[in-house]
């Protein structure tokens, strides 16, 4: 394996080729608005990667499909304020808290992860594959010090992206800690929603929150389809714009059975057959929730959300028992796959659905 670092200084409006192992190639520019981005692509498509701003996936495209959500965000923002460049493929939230602040938190949207700058970034090319992973060490005084290493790799004619996550606490003394992985897909009508936890009401929660303000009708449609679904589930089970609401949003907890591996599946079967992937560890990663936006300016299908607790707050999520601790020097751990399936590999895991 060769480990080629990467330094914010080489990156350039022009594309610079950073590695080629004859499947797949590294490609570094800048984006106009200044944000360092690294592009990793195969002979069936690619995935676009911000290596020093919260290592955020940003672009994923196969096989002709286009992954990633829909919102006003062409192209990353410098920023660290989560929705001033809201546009990314996956946003790693967390790791001292993440979720909605309530009125008692005092973090921000999704913790400080999501856009935080990096202070190291490397790619890692095999034979076949190439990984870009990179490293954050993020410490308060009397209070927190973690280091947070993700790394995604692209395999030779590979569809699918492994992504693991490390976490290590620093300190001597225990920490809380909460991490959501936010995937955001783009939804088309008549996608079916396939996963394995059961489409049953001790399955799925619908959390019923609505914005500050909303039109009396707006606000009795929405609240009409979040019964409908929390009566049953299985009402959310297949995209149509027609006869659903998720204007601004619809929330909802899904709990996951686990298969022989431990691992939890989630599909949007695609009219064409194929499907949107995202599989999860069960164990590590207890709650998944799924986030569901088609506002028309927006179009989003965060199907699965893995996470550590629900994205309430942390302050919810203490009250709820749901906070995770790392003693002193111990380090969290999980993986996901994420991507796109052809008709015959969807197939397959709809039958780990049943």
């Amino acid at each position: 394996m060769i480990t080629i670092p990467l330094y914010r200084e080489t990156f350039t409006a022009v594309p610079r080729l950073l590695a080629d192992n004859g499947s797949v190639c590294a490609t570094a520019f800048t984006y106009p608005t200044g944000v360092q981005a690294v592009k990793v692509e195969n002979a069936r498509g690619y995935f676009i990667i911000l290596p020093f701003q919260g290592q955020q996936i940003w672009r994923a495209y196969f096989d002709d499909h286009e992954l990633v959500m829909r919102t006003a965000f062409d192209e990353p923002v410098a920023t660290q304020d989560y929705l001033k460049t809201y546009g990314g493929f996956l946003l790693h939230c967390g790791f001292s808290a993440m979720g909605c602040p309530a009125a008692d938190d005092t973090h921000p949207l999704h913790g400080e992860l999501p856009n935080h700058p990096y202070d190291s970034a490397a790619l890692l090319v095999t034979d076949d594959a190439v990984t870009v992973t990179g490293s954050v060490r993020y410490k308060i005084a009397f209070t927190v010090d973690y280091t947070f290493t993700p790394s995604v790799t692209l395999r030779k004619d590979a569809t699918v992206l492994e992504i693991d996550i490390s976490a290590k606490n620093n300190r001597r003394a225990p920490m809380e800690y909460m991490y959501l992985s936010h995937i955001n897909f783009r939804p088309y009508d008549g996608g079916e929603l396939v996963c394995s936890a059961p489409y049953d009401p001790a399955h799925v929660k619908v959390h019923r929150k609505f914005p500050a303000r909303m039109e009396p009708d707006a606000y009795r449609k929405l609240s009409d389809y979040m019964d409908a679904i929390a009566a049953d589930p299985k009402v959310q089970a297949v995209f149509d714009s027609g006869t659903q609401d998720y204007d601004p949003e619809v929330c909802m907890t899904l709990l996951y059975d686990a298969d022989a591996e431990g691992r939890g599946h989630t599909m949007q079967v695609l009219p064409d057959g194929y499907a949107h992937y995202v599989c999860h560890i069960v164990e590590k990663q207890p709650y998944v929730i799924r986030w569901l936006s088609r506002t028309g300016d927006e179009d989003a299908c965060g199907m699965a959300l893995p996470a550590t607790s629900e994205h309430n707050g942390r302050e919810q999520a203490r009250r709820d028992g749901q906070l995770k601790v790392l003693a002193g020097g111990e380090t969290f751990r999980t993986h996901l796959r994420v991507g796109l399936l052809t008709p015959g590999e969807a197939s397959a895991v709809r039958a780990l659905c049943k």
